[in-house]
């Protein structure tokens, strides 16, 4: 819940800064209120648009929520679903995201799913279950590989300026590659698995250096242009 009209500003420099970017993918979720100005600036730049969150209906008496349609029709290309701040302020079950990631492909955009532990999960040495809970109950079943991403961020993480170990990240992304192909999900090596909590341009070379890691699911630090860049630069 960050960004103002004048937001724009950091976008035009953001813009003006991965001109010359061909080998990264740069997306930015601004809020619902700033999505049509951000899909208009960005407009045949190399800054995809997104939304941070859709209902998983395409219309109704849901009050104060929209639709992956509406999003749509902004002009963005990704949602996020399942971020662990929904999953905590809205009470947002794995099957509840299941559904949203549905609507959100029927409405021909793509999903990114987050998934994560909290501390108590992860002092309780339940990281693993958690994640393999979450991929299970979250991902549309069925759906080939390359039509939705995986964000794994460690809820306790999330702006903490705490991050895992390398070591840590390094397995965690190697378990939810395993569980999908486990999972049977078709091009399962497709699926760009995100890593996200306190990435920042210092540490984002080493994280990214991960093999499994296939980028960034990025908070505070999206915010400025410059932080941002930081981390593109280290992709």
């Amino acid at each position: 819940m960050n960004g103002m009209k004048s937001s724009v500003q950091e976008l035009k420099s953001l813009i003006e800064g991965v001109k010359a970017v061909d080998d990264a993918d740069v997306l930015i979720c601004p809020p619902a209120t700033l999505i049509d100005l951000f899909t208009q600036t960005a407009t045949g730049s190399n800054v995809a648009i997104g939304a941070q969150d859709a209902h998983a209906n395409v219309k109704g008496a849901h009050t104060g929520d929209i639709s992956a349609e509406m999003v749509a029709e902004f002009g963005a290309d990704y949602i996020i679903v399942g971020h662990s701040e929904r999953r905590a302020d809205h009470f947002e079950s794995s099957e509840t995201v299941q559904e949203k990631a549905k609507a959100v492909l029927a409405a021909g955009l793509k999903p990114i799913i987050c998934i994560g532990e909290t501390l108590e999960e992860k002092e309780a040495g339940k990281t693993l279950d958690v994640l393999g809970e979450q991929i299970t109950g979250s991902i549309p079943p069925g759906v080939s590989g390359d039509k939705y991403v995986i964000a794994y961020e460690p809820v306790w993480a999330i702006g903490s300026g705490l991050i895992p170990e390398i070591a840590d990240i390094d397995v965690a992304h190697s378990f939810i590659r395993n569980k999908l192909k486990d999972l049977g999900v078709s091009e399962f090596d497709k699926v760009r698995l995100l890593y996200g909590g306190s990435v920042k341009p210092g540490n984002a070379k080493e994280i990214l250096a991960v093999s499994e890691v296939n980028g960034a699911l990025v908070g505070g630090a999206s915010l400025k242009a410059s932080d941002f860049l930081g981390i593109i630069e280290a992709v």
